[in-house]
């Protein structure tokens, strides 16, 4: 037989096949729409209930995805089976447990970012709205997603982060509680009572308005001798966010400045002797 009518041969016994098929791939389709329609549904219906909840926003997202992959999965096993009469759930499931170890290497990244994502979201220290850092990388948790996470800079950019970093290293969360303690070091001169410039201090700091005073008290302790100075270590709590922290530092700082100006202690300056071994000589300039 010759090559042509061999491949003719072929392309009939296809299109015999499709038509033999033609009726269960209509009803598979069938199958997929119901499958979309009840998919859309089961989100809906999750979507409510969640809202009744005190669930965080993204665990209800994720609840919802999570019941429409399964869905979606169910529908797909039944429109397989219509269209392959020979296929069995079993069967099917054995495939997948074979093919999951080669995707799982091929996907490694992705499945590793996608637990990652999903045991953060059911962390309860850090939520949408905590300030972090991790990494070098600082700024506003605006979105946690399952493969990634949106850190908001306090510069206005926006860096997208690998839930896995996020999980695998240190984060710091500077806004897990709503205060936070801030600390400066102030220096006086050598000739002022270390008593008398503790108190100027500690007053100063207490009349300033973003300085909590509930439960949390206010520190000045003398720290060192330093080159041309005695340092006082300042410390109080105020508002965790970065904003609060450095508005408080600014308000702090120029209180104090103005406190011990009107109390006649000085803030010194670095002082610097030079030393020569032979005198020198002073020139006198003759004027006319």
């Amino acid at each position: 037989m010759e090559p042509v009518g061999i491949l003719m041969d072929q392309l009939r016994e296809i299109g015999r096949s499709a038509i033999e098929l033609t009726p269960q791939i209509l009803v598979a389709l069938v199958v997929l729409t119901l499958t979309a329609l009840v998919s859309k549904i089961i989100k809906s219906g999750i979507s409510n209930l969640m809202a009744r909840t005190n669930l965080r926003q993204s665990l209800r997202e994720l609840a919802t995805l999570l019941a429409s992959i399964l869905t979606w999965v169910l529908g797909l096993m039944i429109a397989a089976v219509i269209v392959f009469p020979g296929l069995t759930p079993a069967s099917i499931l054995a495939g997948l447990g074979l093919g999951s170890v080669a995707i799982g290497f091929a996907f490694k990244d992705v499945f590793e970012n996608f637990l990652a994502g999903i045991i953060i979201l059911f962390r309860r220290e850090m939520r949408i709205g905590d300030h972090i850092e991790c990494l070098g990388i600082e700024g506003e948790v605006t979105h946690i997603a399952i493969r990634e996470s949106h850190i908001s800079r306090t510069d206005g950019q926006l860096v997208i982060v690998p839930n896995s970093m996020l999980f695998k290293n240190p984060v710091i969360i500077r806004t897990d509680k709503p205060k936070r303690r801030v600390t400066i070091i102030c220096g006086v001169a050598y000739d002022v009572d270390v008593d008398e410039a503790r108190s100027v201090i500690a007053g100063a700091v207490e009349k300033c308005e973003t300085v909590g005073k509930d439960d949390k008290p206010i520190q000045v302790f003398a720290q060192e001798f330093a080159s041309s100075s005695i340092n006082f270590e300042v410390t109080w709590w105020t508002g965790s966010k970065p904003v609060e922290v450095r508005t408080s530092r600014d308000e702090v700082v120029a209180n104090v400045k103005r406190a011990l100006d009107e109390a006649g202690i000085e803030i010194p300056f670095p002082y610097r002797t030079l030393t020569f071994k032979q005198p020198l000589p002073i020139a006198h300039q003759e004027t006319d």
